[in-house]
């Protein structure tokens, strides 16, 4: 990975961005695509939406989505001893959190706290035993009073894990938030590479969505506004080479296989056929991954969006999700830019997505 590129990923996952409140990566991003494409808006609900203009009239649409938005918590309520109670954005494990550092997000910038957590010495067996619901915990920012924590920190302000991005051995990073600023930051790397290229003969559209952990809702409006012909999300996905993780029931995907191809009723088997024989083509190691329903992704409203679309989901192999832990292979994104980037170049005509 060139200099660049590490600063602009590095950048990309320091930058908060709990569902809702996706402004800040989405600057970044704007900030990227600037000399890149051909136009740049951001709609009403926060997608960022970019274009490279395709070389025909009458080219097909296709739209690369990758969600921005990362998980995290919103300040609920200031106690009179000026701690902070909060709710989930997204899904996390209630038994993850306690004894967590985290950044309040504040109007004045981040304020570093602590989610507190009793000593082991003061709890009895049953307690050892109980996971600490959402609603009896809280975060310490230092302060005494609710007054004090109020000068500091709104209700409304989101909050992150502090974990930034680290390099672990080999080609592993470790961060926050990979699910799915991983996905942003391949749509983003496919846009300059089809850039470099000269252009694709399909109209490109890359689309940063606001929103997906709470329900696809950016990806649902961007899509109805971009009315794709083609439409590929980029997302992670379950690592079942690690312990704990039944591949009978996920599927064999291993971190630095490759980028993982989607099969199933979510995804149209045109698209599927497309990326597979590009992958045999360049020698770009993937794996498949079956799914038997809606992904649960992007591409799940990508599909149904108007009169239907063709959809395809390429994943990356994630460990620890939804964790201020989660582990990635760079080589994995590397691939899956490589992979894109020559599948959207091979789109000419939209009536070779119809199935037969």
């Amino acid at each position: 990975m060139e200099k660049q590129d590490w600063d602009f990923l590095r950048e990309l996952m320091a930058a908060p961005s709990p569902s809702g409140y996706e402004q800040p990566a989405q600057r970044r991003l704007r900030q990227e695509m600037e000399g890149v494409a051909d136009e740049i808006r951001t709609d009403f609900m926060g997608n960022v939406i970019v274009r490279i203009r395709g070389k025909r009239e009458d080219a097909p649409r296709v739209m690369l989505a990758g969600h921005c938005d990362e998980i995290g918590f919103i300040v609920q309520h200031i106690d009179e001893n000026g701690f902070i109670y909060f709710n989930p954005i997204g899904g996390i494990d209630q038994h993850i959190v306690p004894a967590q550092r985290v950044y309040v997000h504040t109007a004045s910038g981040p304020i570093l706290g602590v989610v507190g957590k009793k000593p082991i010495h003061l709890m009895d067996t049953k307690d050892r035993e109980t996971v600490v619901k959402f609603k009896n915990q809280y975060i310490d920012i230092g302060t005494s009073s609710k007054t004090e924590t109020e000068k500091l920190v709104a209700i409304g302000d989101p909050v992150t894990f502090t974990a930034e991005l680290e390099v672990l051995q080999g080609d592993r990073l470790t961060c926050r938030a990979f699910d799915d600023k991983a996905g942003a930051f391949v749509v983003a790397q496919v846009m300059k590479e089809i850039r470099r290229l000269g252009g694709a003969t399909a109209d490109v559209y890359g689309v940063f969505t606001v929103q997906e952990e709470l329900g696809l809702r950016g990806a649902k409006a961007s899509a109805y506004g971009v009315a794709p012909d083609v439409g590929i999300a980029i997302d992670t996905t379950f690592a079942s080479d690690c312990p704990d993780i039944d591949k009978k029931e996920v599927g064999e995907m291993k971190l630095g296989g490759g980028p993982i191809i989607a099969r199933g009723a979510n995804i149209n088997p045109k698209v599927f056929e497309l990326l597979r024989s590009i992958a045999r083509e360049k020698a770009i190691p993937v794996q498949v991954e079956a799914i038997a329903r809606g992904t649960g992704t992007d591409a799940n409203v990508i599909q149904t969006n108007r009169d239907g679309v063709a959809a395809g989901l390429v994943s990356l192999a994630l460990r620890n999700l939804h964790t201020p832990a989660e582990v990635i292979s760079r080589t994995d994104m590397e691939n899956a830019v490589k992979l894109l980037a020559a599948a959207v170049m091979r789109i000419e005509r939209r009536e070779d997505f119809i199935p037969e």
